[in-house]
């Protein structure tokens, strides 16, 4: 049990369950399917009679014990006692479905979603309210900066909402599976993806009231204005506000600005997500001597 408090993890208990998860999956007999956290292997069993090959991640020593004993002799089911965040993606197609630590849902997403090579499909096993900021509208009432950096290149969805007595230790939080699919085709070209990311995070971290007044230094007034009565949205608007055409819009906007205007938001994504890998670290710490009130989620 040591362990388990220490990576913050709610196991399922109804292979069952598993197995109808499973087929609402895009998950089929040709795909490589990779598992972080198999735990004590509920969901591991059943990937193995639906998936071609899986990659499973175990960081308990433990448990990763455990699980070589029981798919001994299993040839298409590859086990790594490894850190997940630290692993390179790997460079071919493939498809993820695990029920993960709530302690560090964040730094998963982020790292399935913004290193190269995604998954085509992922099915992660989050808080509802992780789920929520990740996805932004309609799943949410608002768009948080991570949902609107990350649409134009993913979808999301909730496939199933979980009851707290299909878990081991029961969680008093609401636990749902959220898919993330990667786009067939982008919404933005992807050469234009960090200078898209800079203007989100610049937008989102600017001490104005509006809109309008936080873009001002970087585009004029008089060209927002026009964007917002041409699509149909309020100058006054606060970032969480906008809907994901909105900001599209505005990257268009931003696009053809003069590039000594452009270089003032270059690199901000950058250097915030090295400023979060430093919070991170220090949340999940402190998430792991509270799990039991529900973890906390960092996102």
């Amino acid at each position: 049990m040591r362990k388990r408090i220490r990576y913050s993890q709610n196991f399922l208990r109804n292979n069952q369950l598993v197995k109808n998860l499973l087929d609402k999956s895009s998950i089929y007999s040709n795909d490589i399917v990779y598992e972080i956290g198999a735990g004590d292997g509920i969901i591991t069993k059943e990937l193995l009679k639906k998936a071609k090959r899986v990659v499973a991640f175990e960081l308990d020593r433990n448990l990763y014990d455990k699980l070589t004993q029981r798919f001994q002799g299993k040839k298409s089911l590859e086990l790594r006692l490894e850190n997940f965040l630290t692993y390179k993606l790997p460079n071919y197609s493939y498809k993820v479905f695990s029920n993960i630590p709530f302690n560090i849902t964040s730094a998963i997403i982020k790292k399935l979603t913004l290193e190269n090579n995604s998954p085509e499909d992922t099915y992660l096993i989050v808080q509802n309210e992780a789920a929520k900021k990740f996805a932004g509208k309609p799943i949410d009432n608002k768009n948080s900066q991570i949902a609107v950096i990350l649409n134009p290149w993913f979808e999301y969805h909730i496939i199933h909402k979980f009851k707290a007595s299909d878990f081991f230790p029961r969680p008093n939080i609401e636990i749902v599976l959220l898919e993330i699919r990667k786009r067939k085709k982008a919404l933005i070209d992807t050469k234009n993806k960090q200078k898209y990311e800079d203007l989100i995070t610049y937008a989102f971290n600017q001490f104005k009231p509006n809109i309008a007044e936080g873009l001002s230094n970087v585009l004029r007034k008089q060209d927002i204005i026009r964007l917002t009565k041409e699509f149909n949205f309020s100058p006054n608007s606060k970032p969480t506000e906008l809907d994901f055409n909105d900001w599209r819009s505005l990257f268009n906007l931003f696009y053809n600005a003069p590039k000594n205007k452009q270089k003032l938001v270059l690199g901000s994504f950058t250097k915030q997500l090295r400023q979060q890998e430093k919070i991170e670290k220090i949340h999940r710490t402190r998430t792991d001597k509270n799990w039991k009130k529900g973890g906390g989620i960092n996102v």
